[in-house]
């Protein structure tokens, strides 16, 4: 399996996946330790696409299934489209394919969406050495944690633990890093889907203020093997859910199975061609 991460996020948001093995993953560009490129214009949705494509190489992994969350649902979706021949069933979790900045913000008319996200995550990247200042600072403690669980940016249903660590490294990015590569993903248009064929999944949640249901069904409506599930959690939603996440992952796995069986071109003994 192959998770293809949220800008500044990392397998320590997916805690149900982490204890399963075979599982691989990476930072995005100058997050989390990884090095920034020397041209810092490289974090296209072109350069995550050959990043995913590195890691599968380098594991020596031919075909697999693909994960992705918030704008990486962009990159695993586009993965999808331009190496089918690599991606074996996808799930996309809580973002839209393509086109962020229009999926987010529900309670702000369509009209002004994007407008409102660009400019707002604009003055966040103006702001990112004050937000480094303060961030960087804040200790996270079992009162932090708790208050985080119940302010509505996390639902209480995650684990305390599991939310701890993932905001103890979110809390440490280079901010102004962190919303330049957010812009540069969020640039990429709408995906459309309509090539992919392989068995898709989608994970959205109903008080996702990032990534809207609406933006996460209609690109795949039309798709034969995509199936939807909406489940009463956040943008957090592999943090909410881990169990259900788990299980959808497991359910996919089964289909990509039956899938390959049925287009299999190998025979059993005494077994003849269709004619």
């Amino acid at each position: 399996m192959l998770l293809c991460p949220g800008v500044g996020s990392g397998p320590e948001a997916w805690p149900s996946l982490t204890d399963r093995g075979g599982l691989l993953s990476w930072y995005m560009r100058g997050t989390m330790g990884s090095d920034r490129p020397v041209d810092e214009r490289n974090i296209s949705l072109d350069d995550h696409v050959s990043d995913a494509i590195a890691v599968l190489d380098d594991a020596g992994i031919e075909r697999c299934v693909v994960m992705g969350w918030s704008m990486g649902v962009t990159v695993a979706a586009e993965l999808a489209l331009r190496h089918p021949e690599r991606v074996a069933g996808l799930l996309l979790v809580a973002g839209a394919p393509g086109d962020s900045f229009d999926a987010m913000l529900p309670l702000v008319p369509k009209a002004v969406r994007r407008f409102v996200g660009l400019t707002s995550t604009r003055l966040l990247r103006q702001a990112g050495p004050v937000l480094d200042k303060v961030l960087h600072r804040v200790p996270v403690t079992d009162a932090t944690t708790f208050l985080l669980r119940h302010s509505g940016v996390i639902k209480p249903s995650s684990d305390p633990a599991a939310v701890g660590q993932a905001v103890s490294r979110f809390l440490q990015h280079d901010w102004r890093w962190y919303f330049t590569l957010a812009l540069a993903l969020g640039a990429t248009p709408r995906q459309d889907l309509a090539p992919i064929v392989c068995p898709v999944t989608l994970l959205a949640g109903r008080d996702d203020v990032l990534a809207t249901t609406e933006s996460m069904s209609g690109p795949v409506s039309a798709l034969p093997q995509a199936r939807l599930r909406v489940l009463p959690c956040s943008h957090y939603l592999p943090l909410e859910a881990p169990e259900v996440v788990s299980a959808e992952l497991d359910l996919l796995l089964d289909r990509v199975r039956s899938v390959d069986f049925a287009t299999s071109e190998k025979l059993t003994s005494g077994s003849r061609p269709r004619t």
